[in-house]
């Protein structure tokens, strides 16, 4: 099969919800890391296939396929097309897996693929009551199919984390454990540079703005929790965070005619669906069915990007997949570092190609759970 390959990866730093890039237009932001990514190599941008970029809440500034307006912002040629994909959270990890099956098909040579989010602006959700005025504020009222199946239960990832810390029994402590230990791995990360490779500053802005060199344990055991009688709080949850992230994917072919050198290549990749309900647990059937196909093991896996969703997603997925946690958001997750929605599957798709470089690993997994009940798995391979 022809091969897919990763040339190069960059991300802008993670802003805060109304911090340094609340003011920033989010085809602007999407347009940066763009501009970076296609700069730093020698090629004629017209030479780029596609720009598949994922973002969610598609209303406003990031509505009318933002990776088209992206595109164009970013000063690539109008023979440059884009398309917006919306697999929820995993939507950029989804953009690359689009992009990498292009390449292996033969129909693209190279494609951006990326995300972007500005959660500032339009927070999560938003596209739900963009539908009010015409009389549908969620996916499933009224789906008579969806309510045959489901009903009409309450349907959240809110609901989901908390039916995941009572079915895996995951007391309140244990989480805001891993949420402390998820800012220490972040600011440590800050402090030796590790992210400096990646990040291309904007607008003033150089570093990720969430990690906490403040929070404590005390701190976070005074915190109402998200739900009447719940054991999840916000100190346990992803940030909500302003981003965009980017990733160059490349075939042989292409990789041959421009003179690129490869950093990594695609070896498995791979999308599951599992409860839509509980919604958040479709990660441990998606590495479990990826590892099978590919023939690995998870002690195979040098590193692991899983998203922080909730403290409790990874800490169900660690317990099941049996992974050692020394390997797994070495500098942190979404926790501490951030969750702009539709660019946090690239951005750390960017943080574990650089992590393997550093450490000098192999295999790097990336899993994240997504709205519906569904989880992306991609290995990448380091060359």
């Amino acid at each position: 099969m022809p091969e897919a390959y990763i040339i190069d990866a960059v991300r802008s730093p993670v802003g805060k919800r109304g911090g340094g890039f609340a003011g920033t237009h989010p085809a602007d932001l999407a347009a940066h890391v763009i501009r970076s990514l296609v700069g730093r190599h020698d090629f004629d941008p017209a030479a780029v296939d596609d720009v598949v970029l994922g973002c969610l809440d598609q209303i406003g500034s990031q509505a009318g396929d933002i990776a088209r307006t992206s595109a164009l912002a970013a000063g690539l040629p109008e023979s440059v097309p884009g398309t917006t994909v919306d697999r929820q959270c995993g939507s950029s990890q989804q953009a690359v897996h689009f992009a990498a099956q292009a390449v292996m098909s033969g129909t693209a040579g190279i494609v951006v693929a990326g995300g972007v989010q500005k959660m500032s602006q339009f927070p999560i959700l938003s596209a739900f009551g963009a539908g009010e005025p015409y009389g549908a504020t969620d996916p499933w009222t009224g789906c008579k199919g969806w309510q045959a199946r489901y009903g009409d239960q309450e349907i959240s990832q809110f609901r989901g984390a908390e039916m995941i810390a009572e079915k895996w029994g995951l007391e309140r402590p244990v989480m805001e454990e891993f949420a402390l230990e998820s800012h220490r791995r972040a600011l440590t990360a800050q402090r030796e540079g590790r992210f400096d490779a990646e990040i291309v500053p904007f607008e003033g802005i150089t570093a990720d703005e969430g990690p906490r060199a403040d929070t404590t344990l005390e701190k976070m055991a005074g915190l109402a929790t998200l739900t009447p009688g719940g054991r999840l709080t916000a100190a346990v949850s992803s940030q909500l965070s302003d981003a965009s992230s980017a990733v160059l994917i490349a075939s042989e072919e292409a990789v041959r005619t421009h003179g690129l050198s490869p950093r990594a290549r695609i070896h498995h990749l791979s999308v599951r669906g599992a409860d839509p309900v509980m919604m958040l647990t479709a990660p441990i059937p998606a590495t479990e069915h990826a590892l099978k196909k590919a023939g690995l093991t998870i002690d195979d896996i040098d590193l692991v990007e899983i998203n922080e969703a909730f403290a409790s997603v990874v800490l169900a997925w660690q317990a099941d997949i049996g992974a050692d946690p020394a390997r797994v958001n070495v500098n942190g997750g979404a926790i501490a570092l951030g969750h702009p929605l539709g660019a946090t599957g690239t951005r750390l798709m960017t943080t574990l190609l650089n992590e393997l470089e550093r450490t000098g690993g192999r295999f790097g997994l990336q899993t994240m759970c997504e709205g519906g009940g569904m989880a992306n798995v991609t290995i990448i391979e380091r060359l």
